[in-house]
């Protein structure tokens, strides 16, 4: 979700997102996916039904994927950077670089990614590195990719370009542009990108390297930038450089794969792979069954009252995850431009007695950006705490006289969230908040955020822990970001952490942000997520972790 959005998730996430990844009309992704046709005509197998399973009639080996969010799309001009979204397509185009479970960052398409400035970025790209045709992946390739991510034909506002030289503040270059001045073709296999200010390699890494899926020049360089924007080869490429590709999809149901047998990295074991786009109240069935296979911590929402069944399933391992995952309440500031307002709502909720009952304890609570899983969590910050009269007397001193209801806008596939705002909403009653709740589909959702059509929103959002910066930086960006918030005291930190030159320094500055934060409320963290994940104990090799988790998934298999 990152603004780019990493609801990610933003990171990143910007990843998101992040993410970025709620009772409702709204709801979306009610049933099990069905099989889609190929571009070819075949039948796909995208069954639930399907997990796990070697099918007897053809000998080919199937996994489900079980998810909750809602699909964008498959073209990587037009998505935005949500999780689902960045994984769907980073099966079929590779990043540059990857992060595994213990944040550390990976190769992918490029094997070294190095600065001895922080502005001038040199990336390699591996010399095995090929499209499955056979045509070897090259820097003339990624720079192509960069120029159409920022053309403004295409017009895709979520990614943060506007940092490279040459790239207009709008993050967008010239129509038509071949080249541009913050991204140079070094040699077939090296580019080098420079950005207009010095930026901490690990943002870098995961606002750029982690998000730049390559497209292969040599079979898209034909298209215009306005027949890019639709091309209905991103439904069924027949040139990637991943482990996958996709066949058929549905946005709200299902996406199928086929295995890349040309893949560089060795052919998947696995020849199927589908994603089952589900509602969150079938994913303890699926799981019992056998037609979901593999859960994920950020992609897949699961009621916390299915919690303890899947922990208590054979057929399943389950693993919690660190707490990166933030369940993000962003405010618009400028339809709430009172402070004292913003620090009622949060008084308003006992967000402990929301963990509790509606997560099982498993995550944690902070006011800010940062959870105990980021090196630069400052401990010492004390969340605010549950106190309703404190409430009603900041509303008073604000002269709220209660005629205003906020609009809130969630994830219906998150349905634990629901269940937590209708809570949020009941505590915001009774000191005289009314709100009223509105519940759509996470691509929805993501619209709504750009449009700042709104009063409050809510979604997951993982802040890299590694590099919170991007998604600070974006999220209180004042006039057009999701809170319409800016602070000086803020950009000066954020500034300082991108050229800082250890982890305390910057642990310092990102404690400024949060104290900030958390004084004048443009956004607050309902509660932190320990999300569950679950891998049936038939599969081999899957890294059931937050991150990483197809950084090997050629490796996966189904145990005989």
């Amino acid at each position: 979700m990152k603004k780019f959005i990493n609801c990610k998730a933003a990171s990143l996430a910007l990843i998101l997102a992040m993410v970025f990844m709620t009772a409702g009309c709204g709801a979306s992704g009610g049933s099990s996916a069905g099989g889609g046709t190929s571009a070819d005509g075949t039948q796909e197998s995208s069954a639930a039904g399907d997990g796990a399973s070697t099918d007897n009639a053809s000998g080919e080996k199937i996994v489900n994927i079980g998810i909750t969010d809602s699909l964008g799309g498959m073209n990587p001009l037009t998505n935005d950077q949500t999780w689902v979204n960045k994984y769907a397509i980073g099966l079929q185009f590779l990043p540059l670089l990857d992060l595994d479970e213990d944040l550390n960052f990976q190769p992918m398409l490029a094997d070294s990614v190095t600065t001895e400035d922080n502005r001038n970025f040199i990336v390699h790209i591996d010399e095995n590195a090929a499209w499955s045709d056979g045509t070897p992946v090259t820097a003339e390739d990624v720079e192509f990719t960069f120029l159409r991510l920022a053309s403004p034909v295409i017009a895709n506002p979520t990614l943060m370009l506007y940092a490279f030289e040459g790239v207009n503040d709008d993050g967008f270059v010239e129509e038509g542009a071949e080249s541009v001045e913050g991204v140079k073709v070094l040699d077939e296999k090296t580019v080098q990108f420079t950005t207009k200010y010095p930026i901490a390699l690990t943002t870098f890494q995961n606002t750029y390297a982690f998000y730049l899926h390559t497209l292969p020049k040599h079979i898209l360089g034909q298209y215009s930038e306005e027949e890019l924007s639709t091309l209905d080869w991103f439904n069924h490429p027949d040139v990637v450089s991943g482990p996958y590709r996709v066949t058929a999809y549905d946005v709200d149901h299902y996406i199928s794969y086929t295995a890349n047998e040309q893949y560089w990295k060795g052919a998947p074991k696995i020849e199927k792979l589908n994603f089952n786009i589900l509602d969150s109240s079938q994913i303890y069935a699926g799981l019992q069954s056998g037609e979901i296979d593999v859960t994920h911590h950020t992609m897949t929402a699961i009621p916390q009252e299915d919690y303890e069944n899947i922990e208590a399933l054979e057929n399943v391992s389950v693993v919690y995850g660190s707490p990166v995952t933030n369940q993000s309440v962003f405010i618009q500031t400028a339809n709430i431009p009172d402070e004292r307002v913003r620090q009622a709502l949060v008084y308003a909720i006992d967000r402990n007695q929301i963990l509790e009952q509606l997560m099982k304890g498993h995550g944690e609570i902070v006011d800010g950006f940062l959870s105990s899983a980021s090196p630069f969590y400052d401990e010492s910050i004390t969340p605010m705490a549950y106190d309703p009269e404190k409430a009603k007397a900041l509303l008073a001193e604000a002269g709220w006289d209660g005629s205003q209801t906020l609009r809130f806008y969630v994830n219906s596939g998150d349905g634990t969230f629901v269940n937590a705002a209708q809570a949020m909403a009941a505590q915001w009653t009774a000191v005289g908040i009314k709100t009223e709740i509105q519940t759509v589909d996470l691509a929805t959702l993501m619209t709504i955020a750009g449009t700042t059509d709104y009063d409050l929103f809510a979604v997951q959002y993982t802040y890299a822990p590694v590099d919170p910066y991007p998604d600070i930086a974006w999220l209180l960006g004042g006039e057009g970001s999701w809170t319409g918030y800016g602070n000086e005291e803020i950009n000066e930190a954020l500034a300082a952490t991108q050229t800082s030159g250890s982890i305390e320094e910057m642990k310092q500055y990102y404690s400024v942000v949060d104290k900030k934060v958390q004084e004048e409320v443009p956004m607050f963290s309902a509660y932190i997520i320990s999300g569950q994940g679950a891998v049936n104990k038939r599969l081999t090799g899957v890294n059931a972790n937050v991150y990483g988790f197809f950084i090997n998934v050629h490796e996966w298999d189904i145990a005989e």
